[in-house]
């Protein structure tokens, strides 16, 4: 009997063991190139400026130390120990963070009008946590201030437009960097060629996207392994042949050395230094790509340790080849293994690129689903993790950019100004939106925060501070990015909810539609309608234009709301929220359909069978509870159809025995029908079926200030001309489309 149990044990520990292990192996291609290219361009920007003058074995020391424990505290001790605990539901990033905030300490923005409800918002997490004094204060405030609110939501679009640009500026700094370590043997190449042969690998990068991250890690993996091994293995010859002495730098004493001696150009070389934590924020974005262990361990075991000992090796190289330091990491590398390894690095940077492009797809992704980005095409590349996506239009327009940046500036020096400056602001943001996590939702003691924010702050304000000295040098470019996505996102919300306001003020009551109906010989033809809009209850103002004007719809009515939450994913028995407008006689019935914002929307045949479906469960359930005389409320009915989220659906227990049948909950209320009803709501299934969608027009009203008009008119307008169209984005065949035109002036 235990062998037999214990078998399929086991088999299922082997089989974790080896997923665990295949999606670490997969990290390394997606997650962690841009960490491990670093080494390539630390130094020579760390000794490209002020810091020429000092260029002694203390200087060196003392800048391998700050790398050292720069590493140390905010990838190791920062990311994998603390922020990677602060997921939502396996989801990481800047909106997760916000995301948590809005769900269980009702703070952010959002909350109003992208809440879940508190069984979905539940689900999974753990028990509630007994307030603390720290995080009752903290919620009156936000409560009584908001503006707070407000604040912290241009925090939270600070961060993600500050990752948009890191998706900008990795993929340009990475790859010129190494391209221009021909110029150690080809002395004189012209620039021009350089700038040609990292565009060619830009495109080649980009154009690999559509394939997924799924196949790009497994094609990418193996190169930054090898990447890894080169430079661990190099740094360790470097450290053993030219200055073994130099593990004196592993000492924090050499830190207090090196700012003695170079002063207030220690300081402004911290623009450099910082660059050997790029791509450590990717490890919190990148989290639904992958999980939690497989990361920690990547990093931990293999990552982190080949890190050090390539700085390692390449300070003691520099402390008996100082006139190397301004030059290139290539010059530190032996001559017998100098092509290899320069081959290995060129491919390498294409695999740093990957990291930060597959966290700005899931950055993207999440603000469009609550309504902060204009609507882009997201393609699921993966059946078994939801996460992976790609964007195409995202994908070209950092392509776009990305070239203009390398032909631009061509100069990796003031390329890595602007590439310091957006990481270490992304990581500023992260611990700040960490010290409201650890009050109000972890519900530790301020001081622990605060305590959080004093290591991990002041070290990052240090380096923000050094980055921001160079805003003229470069650093401005990532300033004028993050502006532009940030005004676009802000803008783009703003207009969505005037838009939604104005359909919730100028929603129609049932009797009036009725009455207007009679007015005019409403005629009903056979078939289904779907009525897509973002009224929660009553009738859109769409419906009523159309209703006016043309007096004729269809034999039964769904009015459909979409609802994104700030949840990752939404489970399938909760998905669906059946109601009946109206007397029994008019067929009219209101479906909310709720997603999280990571959640895979259906394909439209599969999602209108699944809803028609939902109401036939609804009218049978309700049937049954008019019979019966049960009180309304929740029910659950068998459901048959079989879904591919099979973590989505939950078996319930009866009495202590597992239900077989796979079940879903149906929320209704109103009163029941008959069997006939369902007869005609087959008859009309049959007959055919219909969409139906406002095509709206977004004006200022005309009493608004300039900058509203400007906003709304003109940005807004140009915005929603040139984004997906809301049937394009369902699937909604065209044939099957009625699009009602109608101007809200807000």
């Amino acid at each position: 009997m235990d062998s037999e149990s214990g078998t399929p044990t086991r088999d299922s520990q082997l089989k974790w063991y080896k997923t665990t292990l295949c999606l670490a192996y997969q990290s390394f291609g997606v997650v962690y190139g841009d960490l491990s290219i670093s080494p390539i361009y630390v130094y020579k920007s760390t000794f490209s400026g002020k810091l020429r003058s000092h260029e002694d074995d203390d200087e060196i020391l003392g800048v391998f130390s700050l790398v050292f424990w720069t590493l140390t505290v905010i990838p190791l001790f920062k990311y994998i120990i603390f922020v990677l605990g602060a997921d939502d539901n396996g989801e990481g990033g800047t909106f997760a963070l916000y995301s948590i905030l809005c769900q269980r300490a009702k703070v952010g923005l959002l909350s109003a009008s992208h809440a879940p409800d508190d069984d979905i918002s539940a689900c999974g997490s753990q028990l509630p946590l007994k307030e603390t004094r720290g995080s009752v204060l903290l919620k009156e405030f936000f409560d009584k201030h908001h503006n707070s609110r407000i604040l912290l939501l241009l925090i939270v679009l600070l961060g993600t437009s500050m990752v948009i640009g890191d998706g900008i500026l990795t993929p340009a700094m990475s790859v010129l960097s190494a391209v221009n370590g021909i110029k150690v043997k080809a002395t004189g190449l012209d620039e021009n060629y350089t700038v040609l042969i990292a565009s060619l690998m830009l495109v080649g990068l980009f154009a690999l996207q559509h394939f997924g991250t799924h196949r790009v890690g497994f094609l990418f993996a193996p190169v930054l392994l090898a990447w890894l091994l080169c430079i661990s293995i190099v740094g360790f010859y470097n450290t053993v042949h030219w200055n073994p002495g130099v593990v004196r730098g592993l000492s924090p004493y050499y830190v207090y050395i090196f700012f003695k001696k170079a002063g207030k150009d220690g300081w402004s070389s911290l623009g450099g230094v910082v660059l050997c934590v790029t791509g450590a924020e990717a490890m919190f974005a990148d989290l639904g790509h992958f999980s939690h262990l497989p990361i920690r361990i990547a990093f931990a075991t293999v990552v982190y340790p080949c890190l050090i000992l390539a700085y390692m090796g390449e300070a003691a190289f520099y402390t008996k080849h100082k006139e190397d330091l301004e030059r290139s990491f290539f010059k530190a590398i032996p001559e017998a293994v100098f092509w290899p390894v320069f081959i290995i690095a060129t491919l390498a940077t294409a695999v740093a690129s990957q990291a930060i492009i597959s966290a700005t797809f899931s950055i993207i992704s999440q603000c469009r689903a609550l309504s902060c980005f204009p609507r882009v095409k997201i393609i699921h590349t993966s059946n078994q993790i939801h996460g992976q996506i790609y964007i195409p239009e995202m994908n070209w327009i950092l392509m776009i950019f990305c070239l203009g940046v390398v032909v631009g500036f061509r100069d990796t020096d003031m390329i890595a100004n602007a590439y310091g400056l957006a990481v270490i602001t992304v990581m500023f943001v992260t611990t700040c939106l960490m010290f409201l996590i650890i009050v109000m939702v972890w519900k530790r003691k301020v001081l622990v925060a605060i305590a959080f924010v004093v290591v991990f702050g002041s070290l990052e304000l240090l380096y923000l501070s050094a980055c921001l000295a160079k805003v003229h040098s470069g650093g401005w470019l990532p300033l004028v990015f993050s502006l532009v996505a940030l005004s676009v996102m802000c803008i783009w919300h703003y207009g969505t909810l005037k838009k939604h306001s104005y359909e919730s003020l100028n929603k129609v009551c049932l009797d009036m539609l009725l009455t207007v109906g009679q007015n005019h010989g409403v005629t009903r033809v056979p078939g289904i309608c779907l009525i897509y809009s973002n009224v929660i209850s009553g009738v859109p103002p769409m419906f009523a234009h159309f209703v006016t004007n043309f007096p004729a719809f269809h034999q039964i009515l769904i009015f459909v709301t979409l609802q994104s939450l700030t949840v990752p994913y939404v489970p399938l028995n909760q998905q669906f929220h059946v109601s009946r407008i109206g007397p029994q006689e008019f067929h009219f019935f209101h479906c909310i359909v709720r997603y999280g914002y990571k959640d895979a929307r259906k394909e439209i045949y599969a999602f209108e069978s699944h809803l028609i479906d939902t109401v036939a469960e609804f009218l049978r359930t309700s049937s049954n509870d008019w019979d019966t005389g049960a009180s309304g409320g929740e029910m659950i009915v068998n459901h048959q159809q079989s879904s591919p989220q099979v973590d989505a659906v939950v078996p319930r227990v009866e009495n202590g025995n597992g239900v077989g049948a796979m079940q879903k909950k149906v929320r209704f209320r109103g009163v029941g029908c008959n069997n006939r009803e369902l007869e005609e709501l087959e008859e009309a299934r049959e007959s055919g079926l219909a969409y139906m969608m406002g095509n709206t027009c977004v004006l200022a009203s005309e009493t608004s200030s300039y900058l509203k008009k400007f906003v709304i008119n003109i940005v807004y307008g140009f915005l929603r001309r040139n984004c997906r169209h809301p049937a394009t984005a369902l699937g909604v065949p065209h044939a099957s489309l009625i699009e009602v035109g109608m101007v809200y002036r807000v």
